[in-house]
């Protein structure tokens, strides 16, 4: 049983997840998507937002325990001078996960994970079918 263990394990030893997703955590912050299995994805999503939120606040600590996390200078330098900013205001809910078609070789589902860009967050709220019900009532009066 499970009881308490966070996480997925992806098939991997401990060492090799923790490279897996410094490195997917790296190129996602330096293409702004990238396209990979849906349980890699699934877990990546998690580590690359809590790095998004330490990115927010763009001090020398917070570099610091970035660079920890990811491989290369030129990702803590994207992630802390173009990410970081753009969510300066936002709580949360930064990356996107697409469902892909199915791997050719060994038939892994795919998923697309991609940094969500400030001008493609909806602003407008959702109306529910009620709301729209009385709208249109309004509308034919």
């Amino acid at each position: 049983m499970r009881h308490k263990i966070k996480g997925r394990r992806l098939g991997r030893n401990p060492a090799a997840r923790k490279a897996l997703l410094r490195n997917a955590a790296s190129s996602l912050f330096i293409h702004r998507r990238i396209k990979t299995t849906k349980s890699i994805a699934r877990e990546l999503r998690s580590y690359a937002e809590k790095l998004i939120t330490t990115a927010k606040v763009d001090d020398f600590n917070a570099r610091r325990r970035a660079a920890r996390k990811l491989y290369g200078k030129k990702a803590v330098k994207v992630l802390f001078e173009e990410i970081g900013p753009t969510f300066k205001e936002v709580n949360g809910g930064y990356t996107r996960i697409m469902n892909l078609d199915y791997r050719k070789g060994d038939n892994a589902r795919m998923a697309l994970i991609e940094i969500i860009s400030s001008e493609s967050k909806p602003s407008a709220k959702k109306t529910t079918r009620r709301g729209r019900r009385k709208k249109a009532e309004k509308k034919d009066e």
